[in-house]
């Protein structure tokens, strides 16, 4: 563990100084993740958080879920619980299945998880450069789980000089309202060494997380420990200018153990997941245009110990290799082929037995995507921009299936900025998961994709770097709805259903320089989902964030969240039924401060979340974080 810098400053647990609240936007400012192109936010079709990599130097001491998790828009449930719980992707209304997270320009999934979604508790937020994150359905560009959501996570890139180190070390509590001894139950120490030689170039870094304190559910008495690994290599070399070539491997690992959520009850329960990646990203560059391909393979192991005994393994390849062409500063065009193989196979103890059976066979369990896709661009000279595409969707299970994209917008410049509006329609499927395909007793071989449509429209106001203003309408629609439906005689099965459900809203994001130093950053969300949906998304959302850069060197900033009400179930252990249960809304306090020293080569920063030690529920039945506080440095040599 490194040498901590104890600072008598206080902080908060978000300094999240530019999410959608971030930084006043300039007219130059590039966007990528809608179009593939660097494209000027003002020729976006799209409202995009971009987090970048001065903007996560702000954020120093929280994980990826909680930085994007501020977010208009997002929910990130159990960010707030014990650190090793489950997270859930509230998005627009939607779940963790029409999310989806790439990694340097590859899309990542977990094929063992039912949801086939990824976990952000793997990543380790110190090796992260920057995020974008592209809400709305946007499967033209990016295939199955596209839907609400595009998570688009850019590892760090290698510094310039032969050799350039980093350090950061962060020392806290993790204790719950009722707790006062502030004991030191938080550890989380990453180094990175990276460079550039001539034409090659190559970063490494690992970290470490260890955090105990808490238990998983509300009354328990023993706490329950999270302890993570991570590690990843980039080398790169440039052969000409033409043409280069990066490869990576990486190894993100995770032990947490949770109690019995049938009774709330402590147990020694344990999870296990293991991570590695390893990947390759050609690209040659010509006139007007360059060629790429972002391939990568995975594998990824979890094992549960707990009274149900289970072990899952997955294996997956994704290969998107794309062609950008540059017709000229008008038009803009991406053709381009997805192409995914993945497999489980999981063991589970029947009751009575002692050794682990066999339920999911990879030689059945598994399945292809192929997926050509076309994306055009047109920027004009007098305000109108479009942005559109297709996909024609091929899975070895279910067929074909075609998604589409039509996104107009149009700018107006002014003497004080600009003024846009913009609109779109756009279409999503989400493949069903290898699990709902083959689990032998209640998977469905012959489920189709379900089925998202968006409807967006909005209106975006800059003014230069004093203001920028958004608020955006939408409205999507489900169909095909895969749920675990009761079909008889309390036998239940993956099915696809009828029933059509909506969700819709409102989210506005606001950015004011109020004066020199001094920055007011909020963002407000609706959401209307129906009944069967609206499973802890909460009907009002706000974040504010007021920062004020004391000196050059040292930053204050003081952050406010409100969740809504919303409503829960939890399964009744006495009466063997699922129970409905409203929890009451709740409001955040955070404080956060940084001071640079030794001519900025070093940060040093603290946290205090919840600063007011407010009691709330995020999950009904399990544990909260109350006041904690947090103190770190990060050194660059």
């Amino acid at each position: 563990m490194f040498c901590i810098l104890a600072i008598g400053m206080l902080s908060a647990g978000f300094a999240q100084t530019e999410t959608d609240s971030t930084t006043v936007e300039t007219l130059d400012e590039v966007v990528i993740t809608d179009s593939r192109f660097d494209l000027k936010r003002e020729n976006s079709g799209k409202v995009i958080t971009k987090i970048t990599s001065k903007d996560l130097e702000k954020l120093q001491g929280q994980n990826i879920a909680e930085i994007i998790g501020r977010t208009a828009g997002i929910e990130i449930n159990g960010v707030r619980s014990n650190a090793g719980q489950n997270l859930s992707y509230f998005v627009r209304g939607g779940r963790n299945r029409q999310v989806l997270v790439m990694i340097d320009g590859v899309q990542v999934t977990d094929p063992s998880q039912i949801a086939n979604d990824y976990d952000l508790r793997l990543l380790n937020a110190d090796q992260v450069e920057s995020i974008e994150i592209l809400k709305g359905a946007s499967s033209t560009l990016y295939g199955t789980g596209a839907a609400t959501a595009v998570i688009n996570i850019t590892l760090k890139k290698s510094a310039k000089e032969p050799i350039a180190i980093s350090l950061r070390s962060v020392l806290g509590t993790n204790q719950n309202q009722e707790d006062a001894d502030y004991r030191i139950e938080d550890f989380r120490n990453s180094v990175t060494l990276n460079g550039q030689l001539g034409k090659f170039n190559y970063l490494a870094s690992f970290g470490h997380q260890f955090t105990d304190g808490l238990s998983a559910i509300a009354d328990g008495t023993e706490s329950d420990a999270f302890n993570s690994h991570n590690g990843h290599l980039k080398l790169g070399y440039t052969f000409s200018n033409a043409f280069t070539l990066n490869t990576y491997g990486s190894f993100d690992k995770f032990k947490t153990e949770f109690d019995d959520s049938f009774g709330f009850m402590d147990a020694d329960n344990r999870s296990t997941s293991n991570q590695f990646r390893v990947g390759v990203s050609p690209e040659l560059t010509y006139n007007k245009g360059s060629f790429k391909i972002n391939a990568s393979y995975s594998e990824i192991e979890r094992d549960i110990e707990s009274g149900f005994p289970s072990q899952f393994n997955a294996k997956s390849f994704v290969a998107d290799a794309f062609n950008r062409y540059k017709f000229n500063d008008k038009f803009y065009t991406v053709l381009g082929v997805n192409v995914q193989e993945n497999e489980m196979e999981s063991f589970s103890i029947p009751f009575g037995a002692s050794e682990f059976n066999q339920d999911i066979d990879p030689e059945t369990a598994n399945f292809s995507i192929i997926d050509p896709y076309v994306n055009v661009v047109y920027v004009s000279d007098f305000g109108l921009n479009i942005n559109a595409g297709a996909r024609l969707n091929n899975h070895s299970e279910y067929g074909s299936h075609l998604v589409y994209s039509l996104n107009p917008s149009y700018t107006l410049d002014t003497d004080f900025g600009y003024l846009k509006f913009l609109s779109s329609y756009s279409t999503a499927f989400i493949t069903p998961s290898l699990f709902q395909l083959f689990e032998p007793s209640f998977g469905t071989p012959d489920l189709e994709p379900e089925e998202n449509q968006t409807f967006e429209v909005g209106a975006s106001i800059s003014l230069d770097d004093v203001a920028r203003f958004s608020v955006v309408y939408f409205n999507r629609n489900e169909e095909q709805f895969i749920d675990f439906v009761d079909t008889g005689n309390f036998v239940f099965q993956y099915q696809n259903v009828a029933e059509e459900f909506t969700a819709s809203g409102m989210e506005f994001v606001g950015e004011l320089k109020l004066a020199k130093g001094l920055k007011l950053n909020t963002n407000f969300t609706y959401t209307k989902v129906d009944e069967s949906l609206d499973l802890r998304i909460p009907e009002l959302m706000a974040n504010a964030r007021l920062d004020y850069q004391l000196t050059d060197r040292t930053l204050l900033s003081l952050t406010g969240q409100y969740n809504d009400e919303r409503n829960d179930a939890y399964f009744d252990a006495s009466t063997f039924t699922s129970q409905s249960v409203i929890l009451d809304s709740y409001n955040l306090v955070d404080l956060y401060v940084s001071h640079k020293i030794l001519d900025s080569k070093m940060t040093v920063f603290a946290n205090v979340s919840n600063l007011f030690n407010s009691d709330y529920e995020e999950l009904f039945g399990f544990s909260t974080r109350g006041r904690n506080v947090s103190l770190g440095f990060n050194l660059k040599l």
